[in-house]
């Protein structure tokens, strides 16, 4: 009795995932942006924070709602290709670790290829997040981006467009590893999808959790990474950690989660939603041996 072996599509090439990522990324950018300046506002502030919805109202206050999108162009420019990286380097990182699929993957493999993709991701994001930060500040008079990188080359040099890298790194090593672990532990738990439609929602159910673990996990690096670019102390940010957690109290590190958590738990979920959608236009466009 003859045996069929079951056909397995190699993974898309790089440029496909990183075209993927680069358009999920803008969108779900100009949908959720101004959660993340109330969320910046939130992380800068050391005393007693205000809660989400106070914060919102006082920029809306007293500063206009525009204020609500300032610093939105560096992370514009930057959301491109830090969504193409996240997702070309997991897809990149991911046939590394399975042999190009031969390799059957598992819950610490899907782990491991996403704490490696952020790791990647945070190269490139440093310097946008520093202006970005710089921007978002209550009391900042920069005028644009231009003014910032101006200044921090001026004063700094051009590392210290860097400032911050070791943070940014942990804060994506651990928002990575628990969105893309969590994506592979949802779909092995939903049922599979009979139809379009099925298979839409159980993207958008395994986005939203891994956005929301992916949260949990890395708004601790979040808060410090926010205060060491603001600041430049040059502080490691282990030792940070420790001291926000001594001076103001563990709840500290977690300031700004409400505002993050609704925008990258849903954000999470149109992410994946628009990566496969691009990723099953991009595999019919290609042909075998991608589909």
């Amino acid at each position: 009795m003859a045996t069929t072996t079951q056909h397995k599509p190699l993974p898309l090439p790089f440029a496909y995932t990183f075209a993927s990522g680069a358009l999920a990324g803008c969108t779900e950018l100009l949908i959720m942006y101004p959660l993340d300046v109330v969320k910046t506002r939130q992380q800068l502030a050391t005393g007693k924070a205000e809660g989400m919805v106070q914060t919102f109202k006082d920029i809306i206050a007293k500063e206009g709602t525009s204020r609500l999108y300032r610093g939105i162009l560096s992370p514009l420019m930057m959301e491109a290709p830090k969504r193409a990286v996240k997702f070309g380097a997991n897809g990149w990182w991911g046939a590394l670790y399975t042999d190009n699929g031969k390799r059957q993957n598992t819950q610490a493999l899907a782990i491991l290829t996403g704490c490696s993709a952020g790791a990647t991701e945070s190269f490139v994001v440093t310097p946008f997040e520093l202006v970005k930060i710089r921007l978002q500040d209550k009391s900042s008079t920069f005028k644009g981006p231009g003014e910032v990188v101006r200044h921090v080359v001026r004063t700094a040099g051009p590392l210290g467009l860097y400032s911050g890298m070791e943070s940014t790194f942990w804060r994506h090593w651990w928002w990575n590893g628990g969105y893309f672990g969590s994506i592979y532990s949802m779909k092995k738990i939903l049922p599979k999808a009979e139809t379009k439609q099925g298979e839409v929602l159980n993207n958008l159910a395994a986005g939203t959790v891994g956005g929301f673990v992916g949260t949990v996990l890395n708004t601790p690096f979040d808060v410090v990474k926010s205060r060491l670019q603001l600041k430049s102390t040059g502080e490691w940010t282990y030792p940070a950690l420790a001291r926000i957690a001594r001076e103001e109290g563990f709840s500290a590190l977690y300031k700004g989660f409400a505002p993050k958590v609704l925008r990258l738990a849903p954000g999470g979920g149109v992410l994946l939603l628009v990566v496969e959608a691009l990723s099953t236009v991009f595999r019919s466009y290609l042909g075998p041996p991608y589909l």
